[in-house]
């Protein structure tokens, strides 16, 4: 049964439906199943290879002629039997797929097939409950162990039917369809495990969601019976309706020890923080009604109110703002006209005129939610739904996963004291933070209230956050839309607590049409020990790469990901194939670096994973004439980028360029084919503030010559304030100044300085212009001059090129 009562033909529907759907989606299996495409391959090259039997019009060559009443009866006996072994398989394999696949499945969790279980009068009663239990005090996380997915694991305890002495129920409606959602959406998940003693969490199957269908001593007793309970010790209950008349206690009143409480109308008294987790009220209607999206912006109304059942004093406070403000304020409640049930649920009325609800939420920007008789409201998650921003007015309501949701940024939340001012609050948010909070409260619902599984997923996150807090999502993760996606990506701004699982680095070579270029590079990379896997983004819409056959046979995973548009920003975008923190953006025509010199790039990187360390370096420069930035690509002594022709860099920032680089940089980018690597500078200099580290490149430079166990040492300037502590205290007798022929590796050897793209006078002019965009856009200039150089230790001295240990970096 449902847990609302006040909504019992809207649950006898719903299962009706839940019915039919069950039916529905067990036939369409049954389809599924009977089509499989590697089965009918395996058929159809049954049938060709047939086909090769010669036949005459008497049967094959090789069988006599029957009698047709012989062959009528084989035929007919041959069926039976293929029938019969055909029922017999799916009669021993067709349950076994049910249960591992669907174990909580609905039509298996009858409580008429549940086990009866008696509670003895004498059975203990748990303890109320400790208000001042903590994680560190109430909670084993040694139960919950290591593992490499950094994942809690819940078990289920087995479905059984309590019931006292005289055989009674302890609840009045068995369990509810919600909690089955709730107990189906963990056994589906990625936390669940059918073995008791690997778990870390135990849910009971016991129905504590509506407190008001429970018989609370026995309920308790019942708890006390789990075969691991051991006073609630690391069990979790689920309850959205607390307590009962006359005073509505604000958590479950079924006494539970020790156990955790998801609860769904915690006060400030009830709460314990870090420890319980406070749930919404989840709404039927949310499955009952399909409300689409609505762009935010200004509605028809300003203020709504849709509640039926609040405190008169709050009522005649609204009619009170009603009367002041008039239209802008849309005052509902139930229609006196309507009989109960289903309908009266859907309407609102005011004046005789009848409203869809929740309809009618999406016409208002702002949505009141008070206090009823429990704090927690579904009204809550109604107005959530529709977009429209609640107006929580409920002094000491703990709401809905605050422990990890700004609800700053989705609501308003006054105190019950000032509702005569609420108008005059509300009319001095402007009408961009209006928009910024429907668009969030519409984002709240959908990933953590729309359904029982998204509430049961989030509380079971939160716990899971607090048991390894090294891999917790992080504020942005929770509460933006677009960096749940980055929930498998640290940020190289801080040291992790645990090392990658993916050593070694993935490179993304992009592409268009160079094929033998391309194939030298992928040959020659292929060649670095490091290399985990090699991407290729072929940018080529109009134009399918090359057969299998044809591409370089290497030994690590090789992958070409076709892009539905020519975009140079498709070469950051975080591609699921990624899986190694260390990313190498290289150009298909980059041929002139060797597996020297890319290995000894990456052990840099290694040492500095929060910056670009790169090849080809550029300048820029402030034009005092023309009052601009200047883009440099002369031979300096200075560097403040290195181009992603040949770059490595942390792969959170494929994430950061593709969905929170400012403005429209991306955009412009991709619209001018140009100063993609420039918008990478600016992006990773403004989140670090620290320049980018230059691999072998020219410039004076002072070379320490003491060994080091990655075999390179840095050249350093004293202009480079963001180095390595180690490099700051070098001693004198380790230095001495060299001065350094400029390396000509990236001049493209085929080529004239005329053909040359870096060359031009207008390219030259363009990357100007990204300069000044980019700078524009960020309020700032974020990249940073440096005089800074890694080369190997010995690269230039005269010793055996066996014993270095990157013998193969190129001659200056």
């Amino acid at each position: 049964m449902n847990i609302y009562s006040n909504i019992l033909l809207s649950h006898n529907s719903s299962i009706l439906s839940s019915t039919s759907n069950i039916l529905s989606s067990t036939s369409s299996y049954f389809l599924e199943q009977s089509f499989d495409p590697k089965q009918q391959q395996s058929s159809l090259l049954y049938f060709m290879m047939g086909a090769a039997v010669k036949y005459s019009s008497r049967g094959p060559a090789l069988i006599p002629r029957m009698k047709t009443k012989h062959r009528i009866y084989y035929i007919t006996l041959f069926s039976v039997v293929l029938l019969g072994l055909i029922a017999t398989g799916m009669f021993q394999f067709w349950p076994h797929s049910i249960e591992s696949s669907a174990e909580w499945s609905l039509d298996r969790r009858s409580v008429h097939d549940a086990p009866l279980v008696k509670i003895p009068v004498s059975s203990p009663i748990p303890e109320r409950g400790d208000l001042s239990c903590r994680m560190h005090t109430c909670f084993d996380v040694y139960r919950c162990g290591y593992n490499p997915k950094n994942k809690i694991k819940v078990y289920i305890y087995p479905l059984q039917r309590f019931v006292d002495e005289v055989g009674v129920s302890i609840s009045s409606t068995g369990l509810s369809r919600e909690y089955n959602d709730l107990l189906s959406a963990i056994s589906d998940s990625d936390f669940y495990t059918d073995d008791m003693n690997k778990a870390c969490l135990f849910v009971p199957s016991i129905d504590v969601l509506n407190q008001n269908s429970l018989r609370i001593r026995e309920t308790a007793q019942a708890l006390t019976m789990l075969p691991r309970w051991e006073k609630g010790m690391n069990h979790l209950l689920f309850n959205m309706l607390p307590g009962g008349p006359p005073d509505y206690n604000t958590a479950l009143d079924v006494p539970r020890d020790r156990a955790l409480l998801a609860g769904g109308g915690f006060s400030t008294w009830t709460y314990r923080p870090g420890y319980d987790v406070s749930i919404p009220v989840y709404s039927p209607l949310s499955a009952e009604v399909d409300l689409p999206e609505r762009q935010p912006g200004p509605r028809r109304y300003f203020i709504l109110s849709s509640q039926t059942a609040i405190h008169r004093e709050y009522r005649v406070e609204l009619e009170r703002l009603k009367e002041e403000n008039g239209e802008a304020l849309l005052l509902l409640d139930k229609c006196s006209n309507l009989s109960q049930g289903l309908a009266s649920v859907r309407k609102r009325c005011y004046k005789g005129k009848v409203y869809d609800y929740p309809q009618i939420l999406q016409e208002s920007s702002f949505c009141v939610v008070l206090r009823g008789a429990r704090l927690g409201q579904a009204t809550l998650s109604d107005v959530l739904q529709a977009g429209c921003v609640p107006v929580i007015m409920a002094d000491s309501y703990i709401l809905p996963f605050s422990e990890v949701l700004d609800w700053k940024r989705a609501s308003v939340v006054i105190p019950e004291e000032k509702l005569p001012e609420m108008y005059t609050i509300l009319k001095s948010i402007t009408h961009r933070q209006v928009e910024e909070m429907q668009r969030q409260a519409r984002w709240f619902w959908l990933a953590y209230f729309s359904s029982m599984k998204a509430i049961g997923m989030t509380t079971l996150q939160i716990i899971n956050d607090r048991i390894y807090p090294y891999a917790a999502r992080t504020y942005e993760e929770w509460n933006n839309p677009h960096v749940v996606k980055w929930s498998s990506v640290n940020s190289p701004l801080f040291l992790p607590l645990i090392s990658p699982r993916s050593p070694g680095f993935t490179a993304v070579v992009l592409t268009y049409d160079r094929i033998e270029s391309l194939f030298r590079v992928i040959t020659e990379i292929s060649k670095v020990p490091s290399l985990a896997k090699l991407l290729v983004v072929w940018n080529n819409q109009n134009k399918s790469p090359p057969e299998e056959s044809l591409w370089p046979k290497v030994a690590v995973p090789l992958k070409v990901v076709r892009t539905t548009e020519n975009k140079l920003s498709n070469r950051f975008f975080p591609f699921d194939e990624i899986e190694t923190e260390a990313v190498l953006a290289i150009d298909d025509d980059i041929i002139m670096l060797t597996s020297d010199e890319l290995q000894f790039g990456y052990e840099v990187w290694r040492e500095f994973p929060d910056r670009l360390v790169g090849y080809p370096g550029r300048l820029h420069l402030w034009d005092h004439e023309m009052g601009k930035w200047k883009y440099e690509s002369e031979w300096t002594n200075e560097v403040s980028m290195v181009l992603t022709g040949a770059a490595f860099y942390h792969k959170y920032f494929n994430y950061l360029y593709t969905y929170k680089m400012p403005g429209d940089i991306k955009n412009w980018v991709d619209a001018h084919m140009n100063c993609e690597d420039i918008a990478m500078n600016f992006l990773v200099a403004n989140i670090t503030g620290k320049a980018p580290i230059k691999l072998e490149g020219y410039s004076d430079f002072v070379q320490v010559h003491s060994g080091r166990s990655l075999g390179y040492v840095h050249s350093v300037a004293s202009k480079d304030l963001n180095l390595h502590p180690s490099l700051l205290h070098i001693p004198p007798s380790e230095l001495k100044r060299v001065s350094v022929t400029p390396r000509k590796k990236f001049k493209c050897p085929e080529c004239t300085a005329i053909d040359g793209l870096s060359l031009d006078q207008t390219h030259m002019v363009e990357r100007s212009e990204c300069i000044n965009k980019f700078a524009s856009v960020f309020g700032t200039m974020p990249l940073k001059v440096v005089e800074h150089r890694a080369d190997p230790v010995l690269y230039k001295d005269d010793f055996p090129e066996k014993l270095k240990s990157f013998p193969n970096i190129g001659s200056l």
